[in-house]
């Protein structure tokens, strides 16, 4: 259930000192506040500078003034959060964004050190992601949306404000008298979250009042059977070998399969592959019957390829 503001920050408990991502913006302003409130002296800020748009300057002005203000450190991290050709803006300054804070993590000591990161991901973000993982036609990882935490590099990731919603972090906010920035990016409706955000959160307010709370449930339960299957998956790649004997891929159900080769492309090589990939993969390797049946698929950045009785898979090199 969605929950108030005060109550999600009661019940978060971290291991300290945390640092919180602060952009300047609503969530993470409420977020930092609320924390540095609750663990004086514990807290520090994290703002990543992406050096997207004209405003990132005053971003980072408005940061510094209101850390300093509130009596909390700031560190500032410029990154470079341009995307490739072929990459989403937003995953672009996602990866950006965490290879900073990775290395914010390799440093030790100092008044700024940090056990924990803590995120202002909200309950309507979680809403939009679920969305956005439907609109792409995303498995149960995608249907997963957020996870409440997680470990990366050695730091544990804290999401305390996904039972909030963005109207009550607001109304916090006002109570409070702080102020914040508004990242003019949030409303350009060419990025298809922000349309979702801009025309689908509002009608689903109006149709179905406790959108967010069921559609977090709905999550939950993508996120248990995802579990399910993870740990399926490892029983099957211990059973069939890595690199995967097919002989033993092929004793397992069409289903089994695919979950298994997926954890072996992601495990091994940090590959995904996509459906078209994956399904094409399978046929082939239902058909491969006879010791002279090739497979060589396009499977993410490389190939899938039979090596005798082994599938494997590799990334050639580029010729210059």
């Amino acid at each position: 259930m969605t929950t108030t503001l005060a109550d999600a920050v009661s019940r978060f408990s971290p291991a300290l000192p945390l640092a919180v991502a602060f952009s300047g913006g609503p969530d993470s302003t409420a977020l930092l506040l609320a924390c540095a409130e609750k663990w004086p002296g514990q807290v520090s800020a994290i703002h990543i500078h992406h050096g997207l748009q004209a405003a990132a300057d005053d971003f980072e002005r408005h940061c510094q003034a209101f850390c300093v203000r509130i009596g909390v450190p700031l560190r500032v991290r410029r990154v470079d959060g341009r995307h490739a050709a072929g990459q989403s803006p937003e995953d672009a300054a996602r990866r950006a964004r965490y290879q900073a804070f990775d290395a914010i993590a390799l440093e030790q000591g100092g008044s700024q050190s940090c056990s924990s990161i803590a995120l202002a991901q909200h309950a309507d973000d979680q809403v939009e992601t679920l969305l956005l993982a439907l609109s792409r036609g995303a498995g149960l990882p995608g249907l997963s949306a957020m996870p409440a935490s997680w470990v990366r590099a050695g730091i544990v990731y804290h999401r305390p404000l996904l039972q909030v919603s963005a109207s009550e972090i607001r109304r916090w906010l006002v109570s409070c008298g702080a102020s914040y920035v508004q990242d003019p990016s949030n409303s350009d409706e060419r990025y298809t979250r922000n349309r979702i955000r801009a025309r689908l959160m509002p009608a689903l307010d109006a149709s179905f009042p406790q959108f967010r709370d069921t559609f977090t449930r709905s999550a939950a339960h993508a996120a248990q059977a995802q579990t399910l299957l993870l740990e399926l998956a490892v029983q099957d790649l211990a059973l069939i070998g890595t690199p995967p004997l097919l002989a033993r891929l092929q004793g397992l159900s069409r289903a089994r399969q695919a979950n298994v080769l997926r954890h072996w492309l992601n495990s091994a090589h940090q590959i995904v592959p996509s459906a078209s990939q994956l399904a094409e993969l399978l046929d082939q390797i239902a058909a491969c019957r006879t010791r002279g049946h090739a497979i060589r698929i396009k499977v993410g950045t490389g190939y899938a390829e039979r090596r005798g009785p082994l599938l494997h898979w590799y990334n050639p090199p580029v010729l210059q």
